[in-house]
């Protein structure tokens, strides 16, 4: 079998002296990863061990964390990579699904080329059509690459009030107006959950998506609690948009943000932004990451009036024999359909069909 991962059983390259392994469970495997996880400047938050964990719990998925190590037992690169399987979606290797990033990072050029061989092997073995790696830099590889997709990024100043100054005088009103509305923000963890899958699931079925568990976000504030936060904005003593945070280095990211629609004339979301920009100013983080677009879209256009800058992101694709790029994404025709459908279910059908779907879309 390739690679035999299921036996935990290592491949020795014919091109040099590494090694490439599935990771173990002991302390020692996790931390020998999170080490390197937190020494490259490749890396991502995403590619800590933690979300292994968060996968597997919260979504019961089988994981395949690849590393490559030296003979002397030191990290050389890993590949964390994440199996979904099902009869509607199909059956493809990820690094990483849910979330913005992941791929291959490698001390080296040989350690990439290894960790790719794996990689194909471990796809190969699972019967995977495909596997997708979601990267923040260019790749000198053969796979097919797609770059349809930038995350949007926003350089902080040493305070807020600095921050504001540089806003177009249209925003800063809006974030005003959403003040005098009477809105209020509070920012915290678990205790917050509630309010912010509140908002969310409202949000995701008003598009017509699936919405993830609330277990998902649960696990993500029980294994990262101190990385993790939520934002809520409360008017009339209810919650009317929510984002939920994740820190890691210098940047702050908010990969998942609502607000409630039936709201929309008071700004409840420019109060939201403009509280997370606040908290990312004290907190000391340089960056503000928010989140993924397509460029030109709509979202885009929101990001970008904060003062965010485009950084291309770069999808790569291995793909079985005869197989094409996939495009499990809403912007695919076949399923407008589908989504007309999801956005008039009732929220309590909506909440309970949605983790059983959204669960095998990356």
């Amino acid at each position: 079998m390739p690679l035999v991962v299921r036996h935990r059983r290592s491949k020795r390259s014919l091109m040099n002296t590494l090694v490439t392994s599935v990771l173990g469970r002991t302390d020692a495997d996790v931390l020998a990863w999170d080490t390197y996880a937190l020494n490259s400047p490749l890396t991502s938050g995403y590619h800590l061990t933690g979300w292994r964990r968060v996968i597997e719990e919260a979504f019961g998925h089988r994981t395949y964390y690849l590393v490559a190590q030296d003979e002397h037992g030191t990290v050389q690169g890993i590949a964390p990579l994440v199996l979904l399987a099902s009869r509607g979606f199909g059956r493809f290797l990820v690094s990483l699904p849910f979330v913005n990033y992941g791929g291959l990072v490698a001390t080296s050029s040989n350690a990439y080329r290894v960790l790719e061989g794996s990689a194909i092997e471990t796809a190969r073995g699972l019967d995977a059509a495909h596997i997708e790696l979601r990267h923040e830099w260019p790749l000198e590889t053969g796979w097919v690459s797609t770059e349809r997709k930038v995350s949007m990024r926003l350089s902080l100043p040493e305070s807020y009030e600095v921050l504001v100054k540089g806003f177009p005088s249209k925003l800063r009103s809006q974030v005003r107006r959403a003040q005098k509305e009477g809105m209020t923000t509070r920012i915290g963890g678990s205790e917050c959950l509630d309010e912010f899958y509140a908002v969310f699931s409202r949000c995701m079925r008003d598009l017509g998506t699936p919405v993830y568990a609330k277990s998902f976000f649960a696990k993500i504030l029980e294994v990262f609690p101190k990385e993790a936060r939520i934002c809520i904005v409360s008017h009339g003593g209810g919650p009317v948009a929510a984002g939920f945070l994740y820190g890691f280095r210098s940047s702050l990211e908010i990969p998942w943000a609502a607000s409630d629609k039936r709201f929309n004339k008071l700004a409840p979301n420019m109060m939201l932004y403009g509280a997370v920009l606040e908290y990312a100013c004290q907190q000391g983080f340089q960056v503000f990451d928010f989140g993924r677009s397509s460029p030109d879209s709509g979202t885009y256009r929101f990001k970008e009036q904060w003062g965010a800058q485009p950084h291309q992101l770069y999808w790569y694709y291995w793909m079985g024999q005869g197989r094409q790029v996939p495009q499990l994404n809403p912007q695919n025709p076949k399923y407008a359909l589908a989504i007309r459908v999801w956005q008039n279910l009732p929220l309590p059908i909506a909440n309970l069909l949605g983790p059983h779907i959204v669960k095998y879309l990356p």
